[in-house]
C-alpha cells in the first residue's frame, strides 16, 4: 500500500501544475474587446465551484440564488453524476427530474446569450431512453420534445444549444424544463447567460430574400445554428471577443476544393464594424477559388447546411480581403446566392471596405418553407459564384453565421420531436430501441411518412402532370395539387401576409374580398381568367389583385402551380409579388399585390388613359428589362419567362414596372437551350423558337424587342385588321427600317419629342433584339445598359433645351435617319447618319446601309455632333 505521506507532495505538485496551466491559458488568450455585464455560468446538479478547461469558473446551483423554483417549495428534482470519465464542468453533474422545474435568473435589461449544455451520459436511477422534454424561456419555446440517442460505450458526448433572448424591464429570465409526461424526465447539465451588445444580432432593415426588408426586433428570439470560421481552425470560447462564442471549422459543410489563404500577422482595421463582431482569426483566414479561370466560371464556393423548415433564418457572411494582390475595387467581384436566391449581384469586398485588412459582414434573411408533411429539414446552400467580367474570376469568404428566427407564435422548436443523434456505430444500433421508447412522437412521424407515400402513389398513378422542377420543389406542388387548402386562416395580420412566401387563403376569404366575384370588380381578363380588384381586411385593409382560373381556359393547373412555384421563390422590385393562393372546391386563385396603374398596354393604345411621355416610357422599359435580367442572371438557374408582352408588364402607383404572369415560365438548370413544346403569344413569339422548338433566354429578348416597338409605335404586336403586310409589328418595323419609312409607324404623339441620339440608341436596341437568330441578339443585361444610355441622352438633350428656352416646350424638328449595316451579322451592327433633309433615297447604296428618317430639330442634331 502506498504511503499517505508520499501522496501529499504528488497531489500538491498536480494542483500547482493545474494552477499554472490555467494561469498560462488565461494569459495567452486574446484580451476581451467586450466585457459582458451579465456573465453567469451555472453548473447544474452541483454544490461546488469548478474551473473548466477554458479557465472559466462554474458555480454549482445547489442552494444558490439560482436554485430551481418548484411547486410548493417541494423539491422534486434530483442531482445526478454522469457515469464515465468526465471530470470537467459543467458536464459531470446534472439537474434531472420527472417533474417540471424552473430556474429564475435576475439579470439586466437587454439581449443575452442563453446557452444550454447537455451531456448524453448515463445517469444512475434514470433510464437514458426516457429523456424527453420541452424547454421554455418566458414566452419562447426553445426546445420541444427534445431527446437524444446516447452511446453506451462512449458516454462522454457533450453539446450546447445557444439562443439569443432579449430581457425586458422585469429584469428576469426564466428557464422552465418540462418532461413530456410523468414517465419521462428532463435534465440540464449547465446554463450560461452572457450579455451581448444591443445591436450585435438585433438589426433593422435586413435584406429579405423572400420579401420586404426584415426587422429583428427586441421581442424576437434567435437560435444559433451554425457559426463557422471559414478556412480556419476551431476557435474556443475564451479566444472569442469577450462574448464566449465558439467558432467551428467549416470542413464538414464545404463542398468542393478551394484555396485556404491565411494572413496570421495582418493588422486589422475595424473601421466599418465593431471589433467584437468576430475574432481576428476569422478575418485572417478564408476560402478562395483556384487560379484556373475556366474552372472557376463553371463552379462555386458552396456550403451546405442542414436546417429546419418553416422558419426565417438570419445568414451573416463575414468578409475581409487578405490577399495583397487585391489592390483595386473591381478585381474580385462575385455573386452571392443563398438557398438558390440572389442575395448580391455584385459583391466586392474592396468596394465595401476600400482596403485590405478591413473586416465587414453582410446580413441576409431567407425563409425556408415547409414543402410537404414529411419535410422537416432542408439543405440551405450558400453559393459564391465569380463574375466573368472581372480580372480575378474568384470569390472569397471568411466566416459564416446562421441563426433561426422565432416564429410569430414564439416557437423556435422544429416540427415533431427534436432528436440529437450520435452517429457512432453503437449509437446507430440503439436507434430502434430509442424510437420505440419515444412512442407517441415516433408514431406521429410514421403517420406522416405513410401519408407521404400515399401522396407519391397518387401522383404516380394520375400521370396527369409532368414537372420540370427539381424534386424538392416538385413535392410541394404535388401536395398542393392533391390536398388543397381546406380551412380558413384565423388570427393572421395583414402585415404578416407580406412576410409570408405564399399565404393560403380560403375560398370564403376570396369571396369576401371580391364581393362574391362581382363583375364590377373585374380589372382585367386574360388567358388564365378574370382578374378582380379585392380588399383583404384584418388589422388594416390592403388592396390586392385576385386572378381566378376560368375552367374553360386553355391554361390550367400546371400554369397555376408554375406561377406559385416561381413567384414564391422570387422576390425582386421589378417582379410582381405573389401574396398567396386558394385551391379549394375546384377553384384555383392567385392573389397579388395590386398594381394601381394597370398594364403597360393600357397606356399605349386602345385606351382612355393619358398618353405616356417618352421619358416615362423609357423608364418603364428599363424596369421591365431589369426584371427579365434578374430572371436570366440573378437566380442560380436561368428562368425563361416565355410570355413577355405589354399586358404582362404591370405598373404600380409610382409607375415602377413589374414583370408578371409566370404560368408559362421555364427553368433552365443547365443555362443552355431547352427543347420544349412551343408556348407563348403570337406576335411576340421568337421565330427561332417557333421553328426549332429550342427555348433560351434570347427568346425573352425577342419578345421584349417587340415590347419596345409597341412602346415606340403605340401599335399592337399583332393586328389582323391591318393590311396583311402590316399584321406583325416586328416584321413590319423591319421592313420600314429597310425601306427608310420608320417615321410612318412611330406614335404620332412622340413626333418632335425624341432626341436624335436617344432615338439612335433606342433603335439599336430594338433592331438587335428582334433579329431572327438568337445568337445575334443581345443579353438582357446589355439591353438594360443601352436603355439607361438612351434615357440619359434624352435627359441631356432636354437639359440643353431647357437652358436655351427655360420652361418652354422641347421640340426636335429635324430629320433623323437610322441605318443598319446589313452586311454585318454581329451585335449592335448599327450606324446612324444625320443630315438635314435626308430621306430613304439617301441610303448608302453600295455600302450595305439602309436608313429610315424621322423629323427632328436640326439645331439640336447638329449641336450633338459638333
Amino acid at each position: 500500500m502506498r504511503n499517505p505521506s508520499m501522496l501529499t507532495p504528488i497531489v500538491s505538485i498536480f494542483c500547482l501544475f493545474f494552477l499554472l496551466y490555467q494561469i498560462t491559458l488565461v494569459a495567452s488568450s486574446t484580451p476581451p474587446r467586450y466585457v459582458p455585464i451579465d456573465d453567469i455560468t451555472l453548473d447544474c446538479g452541483s454544490a461546488n465551484e469548478y474551473i473548466d478547461l477554458n479557465g472559466r469558473v462554474w458555480t454549482g446551483d445547489f442552494l444558490s440564488k439560482y436554485f430551481p423554483k418548484e411547486e410548493l417549495n417541494n423539491l422534486k428534482s434530483n442531482t445526478s453524476k454522469a457515469l464515465g470519465i468526465i471530470t470537467r464542468a459543467p458536464y459531470s453533474t446534472a439537474r434531472i427530474s420527472y417533474f417540471q422545474f424552473t430556474y429564475v435568473f435576475p439579470v439586466t435589461v437587454g439581449p443575452k446569450f442563453v446557452r444550454l449544455h447537455f451531456n448524453s451520459a448515463i445517469y444512475p436511477g434514470f433510464e437514458v431512453s426516457k429523456a424527453l422534454f420541452t424547454v421554455i424561456a418566458g414566452s419562447f419555446t426553445l426546445l420541444r420534445n427534445f431527446t437524444l440517442v446516447p452511446d453506451y460505450y462512449l458516454p462522454e458526448k457533450t453539446f450546447c444549444k445557444e439562443f439569443c433572448i432579449n430581457v425586458g424591464k422585469d429584469k428576469k429570465l426564466n428557464l422552465t424544463f418540462i418532461p413530456f409526461s410523468t414517465t419521462f424526465h428532463a435534465f440540464i447539465n449547465g446554463i450560461e447567460i452572457v450579455s451581448m451588445p444591443a445591436d450585435l444580432y438585433y438589426k433593422e432593415g435586413i435584406p429579405n430574400l423572400s420579401g420586404n426588408p426584415f426587422y429583428i426586433n427586441d421581442d424576437m428570439a434567435l437560435e444559433m445554428v451554425y457559426r463557422l470560421n471559414v478556412g480556419g481552425s476551431w476557435i474556443s470560447q475564451t479566444d472569442d471577443t469577450g462574448l464566449f462564442r465558439e467558432w467551428s471549422t467549416d470542413g464538414n459543410y464545404f463542398k468542393g476544393g478551394s484555396l485556404l489563404p491565411h494572413a496570421p500577422s495582418l493588422k486589422l482595421d475595424y473601421s466599418i464594424i465593431p471589433d467584437f463582431s468576430a475574432p481576428d482569426d476569422v478575418y485572417r483566414s478564408a476560402r478562395t477559388m483556384g487560379f484556373n479561370h475556366t474552372e472557376n466560371r463553371l463552379s462555386n464556393l458552396t456550403w451546405e447546411l442542414l436546417v429546419d423548415v418553416g422558419f426565417y433564418y438570419l445568414v451573416r457572411l463575414h468578409f475581409c480581403e487578405i490577399d495583397s494582390k487585391m489592390t483595386d475595387v473591381g478585381q474580385r467581384r462575385f455573386i452571392i446566392y443563398i438557398d438558390h436566391l440572389l442575395a448580391d449581384m455584385d459583391a466586392d469586398v474592396l468596394l465595401w471596405t476600400y482596403k485590405i485588412g478591413t473586416p465587414v459582414y453582410k446580413n441576409y434573411v431567407v425563409m425556408i418553407r415547409k414543402k410537404g408533411v414529411e419535410d422537416n429539414s432542408h439543405i440551405l446552400s450558400i453559393d459564391l459564384h465569380p463574375r466573368t467580367d472581372t480580372y480575378y474570376e474568384n470569390a472569397i469568404l471568411n466566416g459564416l453565421e446562421v441563426f433561426k428566427l422565432v416564429n410569430t407564435d414564439g416557437n423556435l422548436a422544429k416540427y415533431g420531436a427534436e432528436i440529437w443523434i450520435d452517429n457512432s456505430p453503437t449509437a446507430m444500433m440503439s436507434k430502434t430501441k430509442k424510437f420505440i421508447a419515444i412512442g407517441i412522437g415516433t408514431g406521429f412521424l410514421v403517420l406522416l411518412f405513410l401519408m407521404g407515400c400515399m401522396v407519391f402513389w397518387k401522383v404516380k398513378k394520375s400521370k396527369r402532370y409532368v414537372s420540370y422542377y427539381p424534386p424538392s420543389r416538385c413535392w410541394c406542388l404535388c401536395w398542393l395539387r392533391l390536398y388543397p387548402y381546406k380551412g380558413k386562416q384565423t388570427g393572421k395580420k395583414t402585415s404578416s401576409l407580406r412576410k409570408e412566401l405564399c399565404h393560403h387563403f380560403s375560398l370564403a376569404d376570396i369571396k369576401i374580398a371580391t364581393n362574391n366575384f362581382h363583375e364590377d370588380l373585374i380589372i382585367g381578363k386574360g388567358g388564365f381568367g378574370n382578374v378582380y380588384k379585392g380588399q383583404i381586411d384584418d388589422e388594416e385593409t390592403i388592396t390586392v389583385a385576385i386572378k381566378r382560373l376560368n375552367p374553360e381556359s386553355q391554361q390550367g393547373a400546371h400554369e397555376f402551380q408554375t406561377e406559385i412555384e416561381m413567384l414564391s421563390q422570387l422576390r425582386y422590385v421589378h417582379l410582381v409579388s405573389l401574396i398567396g393562393y386558394c385551391n379549394e372546391k375546384g377553384e384555383m386563385i392567385l392573389v397579388y399585390d395590386y398594381m394601381a396603374n394597370g398594364t403597360l398596354r393600357e397606356h399605349l393604345y386602345d385606351t382612355n388613359n393619358d398618353t405616356l411621355p417618352w421619358k416615362k416610357r423609357l423608364d418603364i422599359c428599363i424596369g421591365a428589362a431589369r426584371g427579365l435580367d434578374y430572371l436570366h442572371r440573378g437566380v442560380k438557374h436561368t428562368i425563361i419567362h416565355r410570355d413577355v408582352k405589354t399586358t404582362n408588364i404591370l405598373l404600380d402607383d409610382k409607375w415602377v414596372a413589374k414583370v408578371s404572369d409566370f404560368g408559362l415560365s421555364k427553368m433552365d438548370q443547365n443555362n443552355n437551350a431547352v427543347s420544349t413544346m412551343v408556348k407563348g403569344t403570337w406576335g411576340y413569339l421568337d421565330p427561332e423558337y417557333a421553328r426549332c422548338q429550342k427555348l433560351s433566354e434570347k427568346s425573352d429578348v425577342y419578345s421584349f424587342g417587340v415590347v419596345l416597338l409597341e412602346v415606340l409605335c403605340a401599335r399592337k404586336a399583332l393586328n389582323q385588321k391591318l393590311e396583311e403586310e402590316e399584321w406583325n409589328l416586328a416584321h413590319w418595323a423591319r421592313k420600314c427600317i429597310e425601306r427608310g419609312t420608320i417615321n410612318e409607324i412611330i406614335d404620332p404623339y412622340l413626333k418632335g419629342k425624341i432626341a436624335p441620339l436617344c432615338f439612335k440608341v433606342f433603335m439599336q436596341i430594338t433592331e438587335s433584339c428582334t433579329r431572327d437568330q438568337g445568337i445575334q441578339r443581345p443579353k438582357m443585361g446589355d439591353v438594360v445598359e443601352k436603355l439607361k444610355m438612351a434615357l440619359e441622352l434624352q435627359e441631356n438633350a432636354d437639359a440643353e433645351k431647357e437652358s436655351i428656352n427655360p420652361s418652354g416646350e422641347h421640340i426636335y424638328l429635324d430629320t433623323l435617319s437610322f441605318c443598319i449595316d446589313v452586311t454585318n451579322d454581329g451585335l449592335w451592327a448599327t450606324n446612324v447618319h444625320y443630315e438635314h433633309g435626308m430621306t430613304s433615297d439617301s441610303t448608302g447604296i453600295g455600302t450595305g446601309l439602309t436608313c429610315s428618317s424621322f423629323e427632328i430639330d436640326s439645331i439640336t442634331s447638329h449641336k450633338a455632333f459638333s
